[in-house]
């Protein structure tokens, strides 16, 4: 049944002929008494009415004006209705529902002339006329055939009325639908953003420390199998952390039984821990803490992670031979300092220029963006003395 009226919405002319063609048959099938131009000129009228009422939705301003001004002919004609005059019902309501303004206002006015000239057509045609004080009846009667018609237009505006409520929805629906696409598409784009800074710091930190390993297994393959074996574990357990935390980030195996598969999210506390991997791979790096240690949010705790994780990269990349680091962190009443310095080579200003010490862009500038996330500071450049420093001022809310 759903699917018939949906059908039937989607084809209104069909609609509009079945109707049409019950009202041409009545009017056919009535009983017509009057002979010779008049019956002929029924016989018109009621095909007209038809043909009109067929089209009514198609081209609604010239069906509702035609049939109107035919109505019109007919009455000044005064030839009687039959059946087929249900048609001007359809047109007032037509010229309500579908019509341009003044056509509308067009359709109201025929129906309020409907009764008076149906009266006045009435008055003319029978034998005896009203007597003289048969006025107010005569008037009654006028309102009263008007009515219909009256009605029929007003559910007309009806009609007008909630189409445009309907399409007022419609329209806001689709706004709103657009709207949460467009919203989607940028969180889609800030997620993408966000694992791709999360994989460039998996992957830069980890592959160089397999690397440096497996450059070292090579040294000392020959003189020290032990010593190369040692660095062969190193890459193969660097590997698979790498690999663990690509998983994790992309989400790309997580189901709900096996969330619990996954590491959660570094923090400040594992920070010993990388520097170990780090010192494994090569580099001497010195380490402290000041100011009470305390949890902090889990933004500002991978922030801080991603960071130390990045800075020591490109140490080992551009420090240049025989380089050290040292790492600090300060947890203060209302911020978190976090420092990073070398001996090396430091950087040059074109380096600096172009956004990070990885030649790409990619190291100094996924640093700003992720302490811009929490509304933290940056400043990167050369140490005096040789080197180069990276410090991070990050806001925490005030101790109480």
């Amino acid at each position: 049944m759903h699917r018939l009226y949906a059908w039937l919405r989607g084809h209104p002319m069909v609609v509009d002929g079945a109707w049409a063609s019950i009202v041409l048959l009545l009017a056919l099938l009535s009983d017509m008494p009057d002979q010779g131009w008049h019956r002929t000129a029924r016989i018109v009228i009621a095909v007209l009415i038809f043909a009109l009422m067929l089209v009514r939705r198609r081209w609604p301003n010239v069906a509702v004006t035609a049939g109107l001004l035919l109505g019109l002919v007919q009455a000044l004609a005064q030839i009687e209705p039959d059946a087929s005059s249900i048609g001007y019902l359809v047109f007032v309501y037509t010229g309500a529902a579908f019509g341009v303004p003044w056509i509308s206002r067009f359709a109201l006015t025929g129906a309020l002339l409907a009764g008076p000239l149906a009266v006045g057509m009435l008055h003319k045609t029978a034998d005896d006329g009203p007597p003289g004080h048969g006025f107010l009846q005569q008037a009654f009667i006028a309102a009263l055939l008007s009515t219909p018609f009256i009605l029929c237009w007003a559910w007309g505006r009806l009609t007008r009325v909630r189409g445009a409520y309907l399409t007022e929805l419609e329209d806001r629906a689709n706004r709103l639908e657009r709207e949460r696409d467009a919203q989607a598409k940028v969180a889609v784009a800030a997620e993408r953003a966000r694992i791709a800074r999360e994989l460039h710091d998996v992957v830069a930190h980890n592959v160089s420390v397999m690397i440096v390993q497996a450059d070292g297994a090579a040294y000392v393959m020959d003189n020290s199998p032990q010593q190369a074996k040692e660095a062969l574990a190193t890459i193969a357990s660097t590997g698979r952390q790498a690999l663990v935390e690509m998983r994790r980030l992309l989400g790309v195996l997580r189901t709900a039984d096996a969330a619990e598969e996954y590491v959660p999210q570094p923090s400040v506390e594992e920070l010993p821990e990388l520097l170990d991997q780090v010192r494994t791979a090569g580099l001497p790096v010195e380490f402290s803490t000041s100011g009470e240690v305390r949890e902090l949010p889990r933004g500002v705790e991978l922030t801080v992670y991603r960071i130390v994780q990045e800075a020591l990269t490109n140490v080992r990349k551009h420090g240049g031979p025989n380089v050290s680091a040292r790492v600090a962190v300060d947890f203060g009443d209302r911020d978190l300092n976090v420092l990073i310095e070398d001996d090396g080579r430091g950087s040059t200003d074109e380096q600096l220029a172009r956004g990070g010490l990885d030649g790409q862009g990619h190291g100094l500038i996924g640093m700003r963006e992720r302490i811009g996330m929490v509304s933290g500071s940056l400043d990167a450049g050369p140490r005096p003395g040789g080197g180069f420093r990276i410090r991070a001022v990050l806001p925490l809310k005030t101790a109480r």
